[in-house]
């Protein structure tokens, strides 16, 4: 199965969510309105379809309706690292984890596992 590859825009919520989840929808768009420069409304928007792709879950806490991922993570990020190497830059092996080194979205167990997820690429999902 191949996996999710969410949209520039939904990537930047997940990144929001995958740090500091469970959010209500004005706390994400606190979070993101600056590197995406839009409306809350527009927020509103991309979580209502994110939602519909069941990229996010949503659920009552506290009186708020709050996000939470449904993407894992190092899943996605192999997901979007096998597409760029094969569908932008044309290749056929793998990309190397090492170029994630430095990353502030992933630690050092999280690097390994996606070393793993990459090294280990179904031939099939090309």
């Amino acid at each position: 199965m191949t996996a999710a590859i969410p949209s520039p825009t939904e990537l930047c919520l997940l990144k929001a969510l995958w740090r500091d989840a469970p959010l209500s929808a004005r706390a994400l768009h606190g979070q993101v309105e600056d590197e995406l420069a839009w409306s809350f409304s527009s927020t509103r928007k991309t979580l209502e379809r994110m939602l519909d792709k069941s990229m996010v879950a949503q659920e009552a806490s506290g009186g708020l309706q709050v996000y939470r991922p449904l993407l894992e993570k190092v899943g996605t990020l192999a997901a979007f690292a096998h597409d760029f190497s094969r569908r932008v830059m044309e290749m056929d092996a793998p990309l190397a984890a090492s170029m994630f080194t430095g990353s502030k979205l992933v630690d050092e167990h999280e690097l390994e596992r996606l070393d793993s997820l990459l090294q280990d690429w179904p031939e099939d999902e090309a």
